[in-house]
């Protein structure tokens, strides 16, 4: 009697715990915003200092990530996920007893840092490289809006938290929220398609590349997390590629998580805008990053990704440009404009970046990926802060908007740089 065939390819299954295991982290990537002038008011400490707790846990939710990548590779997906998870949790929920500045950044900056960094992009790398051989432009597009779905689903809830009961329940309802997530992961995510007894999806027995395969492209089957993570970097390193995603991904990181995320709450408080208005907007910019990205897999599965990015760059360039004027105590057409604009290209980048690195560096990419991954992070720290310490200084955002602009018609010239590559021919699965 033939075997049953599966409905649904086990591939998705892994897809869709990967996808709530980034929505759990997400919860609180989205809340640092809402966050500033709760701490600014209760401790007196400056916009600069809390965006330095800032810096640092964006930083090290980049560097981590080629860390992370190597992590997946000897102990499994699973376990480094849901342990990820946990730090999360943990980080958040300790927050509520901090009392001095230092605490701040050990727990939101050091510990919470290193907790999302083990997931983020390594996470969508690994994963879309082991189980997917098509719909791979898709499939990362939709994993890396799992952050865009975070931040719609969490950040309305913590800024009205944070308004009616304070900051404290809302850190605790982050550690809840990641928490809930750790039990989903280890029931659904398998490691590899073999696990599960399958090929990767749209794949055949040739494209299965075995762990120590996998291993040997960066560094011998006997070597250290830390050694498999530097060797790829020292092989990334000397090839062109690498440092033009690296510049692009930094500038993608200080225009996002850098400029607007940690510091649009701020701003439009600065302009008489309540922080649940503002928090509402950013919420918007959530829902239509869902849309952005999800449709940048499927362009980029179709067409150059490296027009795809400098198109994605220079129209940053021109909506942030054309933000200072448009804050003020209340939503008006063009901010809404804006927000909808801004959200369509918000992490666009991701799956064109993704293609040009399966390209250059092969089955190495993920843990390359999580280099570059580590110039975006670089990139949001160091805005987050000189955002911050431009606040103090001038008063006011708008040199960091404009500057951000700039940096973004930079990008745009990176990315077109970038030699072509053959793509593979495309291949067609069923669902």
């Amino acid at each position: 009697m033939p075997a049953r065939r599966r409905r649904i390819h086990p591939a998705w299954w892994a897809a869709g715990a990967t996808f709530l295991a980034l929505l759990g982290a997400a919860g609180f990537r989205s809340t640092p915003g809402v966050m500033v002038e709760p701490l600014h008011a209760e401790f007196g400490w400056s916009i600069g200092a809390i965006s330095f707790a800032l810096s640092v846990n964006l930083a090290l939710f980049g560097l981590t990530a080629p860390f992370a990548a190597a992590l997946m590779e000897r102990f499994g997906v699973r376990r480094v996920v849901s342990g990820a998870l946990v730090m999360v949790a943990i980080g958040s929920g300790l927050t509520v007893f901090m009392t001095s500045v230092w605490q701040l950044v050990l727990l939101w900056g050091v510990v919470v840092g290193l907790g999302t960094g083990s997931m983020a992009m390594a996470l969508v790398a690994t994963v879309v490289g082991r189980w997917f051989v098509t719909r791979r432009g898709l499939v990362s597009g939709i994993l890396t809006a799992a952050t865009a779905t975070g931040q719609l689903i969490f950040l309305p809830l913590i800024a009205a938290i944070v308004t009616t009961d304070g900051w404290r329940p809302a850190a605790l309802t982050v550690s809840a929220g990641a928490l809930v997530v750790v039990p989903v992961v280890l029931l659904m995510l398998r490691d590899r398609p073999s696990d599960a007894g399958v090929l990767p999806y749209g794949g055949t027995a040739e494209d299965v590349v075995p762990a120590a395969l996998e291993r040997s492209s960066t560094a011998p089957a006997r070597s250290g997390v830390a050694a498999m993570a530097v060797t790829a970097l020292g092989t990334a390193v000397r090839v062109r590629t690498f440092w033009l995603l690296v510049g692009g991904f930094f500038i993608c990181g200080a225009t996002t998580a850098g400029l607007v995320q940690s510091h649009f709450v701020p701003a439009a408080h600065d302009h008489g805008m309540p922080a649940t208005t503002a928090a509402g907007l950013l919420a918007v910019v959530g829902i239509f990053d869902l849309v952005g990205t999800v449709a940048s897999g499927w362009l980029t599965d179709r067409y150059d990704p490296r027009v795809l990015l400098a198109v994605y760059y220079g129209l940053r360039a021109v909506s942030l440009a054309l933000l200072p004027p448009l804050f003020g105590s209340d939503i008006n057409a063009s901010m809404f404009a804006f927000v909808i604009f801004y959200g369509l290209d918000w992490v666009a980048t991701v799956p064109p970046t993704l293609a040009l690195c399966r390209a250059a560096f092969g089955p190495s990419a993920p843990m390359v990926f999580g280099w570059i991954f580590a110039s975006h992070q670089l990139g949001a720290a160091f805005a987050a802060l000189v955002a911050g310490l431009v606040r103090d200084a001038l008063g006011s955002y708008d040199a960091a908007w404009f500057g951000g602009a700039v940096l973004c018609v930079v990008a745009a010239v990176l990315s077109i740089a970038i030699r072509r590559s053959p793509a593979p021919a495309p291949a067609s699965a069923p669902v």
